[in-house]
């Protein structure tokens, strides 16, 4: 499983680096960034999910498979 942010659609509500700090940094302007590869590890997956829950822009997807 992977996890990617859009971009055009991330606001900087810091949501998802709060949530799930291992998964997402922010960078200089507050906006949310995929930490590494995107790779979400086992013990990662609630995180993950709760970032995409809680993203007011519906920016964060998770992707199986990857």
């Amino acid at each position: 499983m992977k996890v990617l942010i859009d971009p055009e659609r991330c606001q900087g509500h810091g949501r998802c680096y709060d949530l799930a700090p291992g998964l997402f940094v922010e960078d200089d302007e507050g906006y949310g960034l995929v930490a590494g590869d995107g790779g979400v590890a086992p013990e990662q997956e609630q995180a993950a999910r709760l970032a995409v829950a809680n993203c007011p822009e519906r920016a964060i997807e998770l992707v199986e498979g990857g």
